[in-house]
């Protein structure tokens, strides 16, 4: 690779009208390259070099509108953590003139390492961040050694505008949704840009942007799609509510491509990937609007057809709106149950759905023969292993067909985050690991109650589903008799916890081995599944 133009030019100095002096003397005839990084791996798989990527819409759209302007954009998709020498000899290959990074919260740890060997060996190209973290803590992100700017909000056209200022010859640091570090340290913090309202004034996600046809889902010949941004809702666990607050329109903040478009946009993917046998919508609530709903669904079953799944939410689903899933192709939905006590559910959630009617509409999805898949948090600020074992017999009565448990995590910024501080339940900065599953330290809920409440939620559930299928004198002495057993101070969850990780963790490698290797079989397994609840 030619050497870097800015080294000649420019010492290593934070974004100040000098430094911007210098980039615009080196890229004047020519347009900048910009250099997205996706770090699309976790702690505990960091080192597997033979895991597969996921798709990033929000990358894929940055790329386009970039693309649309004229600018050239690579991806440097991580799917495994580097050592520096790797990294940097990366970065060189790509030949860039920007660099922006893709942050989501557990993925700060690997952004500051890398932001720092940038600033070490190659300082004169600028450095942003961006994403749902950048967005929620912007300053903090700002104090990472190496980052110059971060991008607050949907980033498409502030990076833009960043690139034309480049492009232009002007030293702009006023550039809205982004703050910019100077030399001494300080920041500038510039206004949130209002968000993009109307969805169909942007060009079509990039998919080229990724190998598509080696992602992960790919290989099981589905395609990942979203037709909206945003969502309604202000579930306090979530980072929905405080993103919405940043924008200036925050009112607009759930919008959805109009039903034409994003069928517009499914026909343009399903002629790009032939492959693709399904579709998983991974819109934040896909039945958010109903009008929207019901123009968007014939149009589905017209022009596209295709077995799907997506996201929805118990107190807006109606049965109707079941069956037209079901005449669509719906064969699986993703459902937020999350706890089972309705009042700690409204208190600590702001979710005041009813038991009565998740039970109704489960019994709706078992009808039309769709498989449900519930969402659940373990752990939660407040919560006990009673109140989980709720979550559980929730779970249970519904009859769903698969359950994951998630152990809470508190993202920045969020309400329960807040609760959680309060509640004294987030230990001093430093004391935990921050790749610990089990962020919170409670004495009414340990750390390996929580872990064995997580790793046996799906065992709980069969043998609480088993119990509720006697009968009804029968399955309260059961029910009360497994209650005892499982919260007896003796009880031995710690090692029972141990010794279910351990068997999910053979499981999660051979299926990931069987997709890797047989990902024919795989789908046919699949195929299988979805054949027996239809």
């Amino acid at each position: 690779m030619k050497k870097n133009k800015f080294v000649k030019i420019c010492p290593r100095f934070a974004l100040t009208s000098v430094r911007f002096s210098a980039i615009i003397i080196s890229i004047m005839n020519k347009l900048p390259t910009t250099l997205l990084i996706y770090p699309d791996f976790l702690e505990e798989d960091k080192s597997n070099k033979n895991k597969l990527g996921n798709y990033s819409e929000g990358l894929a759209s940055i790329s386009a509108v970039l693309k649309q302007a004229g600018y050239d954009v690579k991806l440097y998709h991580m799917l495994y953590m580097p050592d520096k020498k790797e990294f940097l000899k990366k970065i060189r290959e790509f030949d860039c003139d920007v660099i922006g990074f893709s942050a989501r919260t557990t993925a700060i740890p690997f952004i500051t390492e890398f932001a720092g060997w940038l600033d070490d060996e190659l300082p004169d190209i600028p450095v942003g961040i961006g994403g749902y973290h950048a967005t929620l803590v912007p300053d903090e992100c700002l104090q990472l050694r190496g980052i110059d700017m971060v991008i607050v909000g949907e980033g498409e056209y502030p990076w833009l505008d960043y690139l034309n200022s480049l492009r232009d010859g002007t030293s702009r640091t006023d550039i809205e949704s982004i703050n910019f570090k100077q030399s001494d340290g300080s920041i500038i913090h510039n206004p949130v840009r209002p968000l993009i309202e109307d969805l169909d004034s942007l060009p079509f996600p990039d998919f080229d942007l990724f190998d598509y046809a080696n992602l992960d889902r790919s290989k099981n010949f589905t395609a990942m799609v979203m037709l909206s941004r945003g969502c309604l809702f202000s579930c306090t666990y979530c980072g929905n509510s405080q993103f919405r607050n940043v924008y200036p329109n925050k009112k607009k903040y759930a919008r959805f491509r109009s039903p034409e478009k994003s069928i517009e946009l499914l026909l343009l993917l399903l002629k790009k990937f032939p492959f693709i046998k399904y579709l998983e919508f991974r819109d934040a609530i896909f039945n958010t609007y109903e009008d929207w709903f019901y123009e968007f669904m014939p149009l589905y079953i017209e022009k596209i057809g295709l077995p799907f799944n997506c996201n929805l939410r118990f107190d807006i689903l109606t049965e109707e709106m079941v069956k037209m899933l079901k005449d669509g192709g719906c064969y699986m939905i993703d459902i937020g149950l999350e706890n089972g006590n309705e009042e700690f559910r409204t208190k600590y959630l702001h979710r005041s759905m009813k038991n009565e009617h998740m039970i109704n509409v489960a019994k709706w999805f078992k009808q039309h023969k769709i498989t449900t898949l519930t969402y659940n948090i373990v752990g939660l600020p407040h919560e006990t292993l009673e109140l989980s074992l709720e979550t559980v017999k929730l779970n249970a009565k519904l009859d769903v067909d698969k359950v994951i448990p998630n152990i809470f995590y508190p993202y920045p910024m969020t309400i329960l985050e807040r609760t959680a501080r309060e509640g004294g339940f987030i230990p001093e900065s430093g004391t935990v690991d921050p790749n610990d599953p089990v962020q919170l330290r409670m004495s009414q809920y340990p750390k390996y109650d929580i872990l064995y409440m997580a790793y046996n939620f799906n065992k709980l559930v069969r043998q609480y589903r088993r119990i509720y299928a006697l009968p009804e004198a029968q399955s309260k002495k059961a029910e009360a008799k497994l209650d005892r057993k499982i919260t007896a101070k003796n009880y031995p969850r710690k090692f029972l916890y141990k010794s279910a990780k351990l068997k999910e963790a053979m499981f999660v490698k051979a299926k990931k081995l069987l997709k890797r290797l047989s990902p024919k079989l795989f789908v046919f397994l699949k195929n299988r599944t979805m054949k027996e609840v239809k």
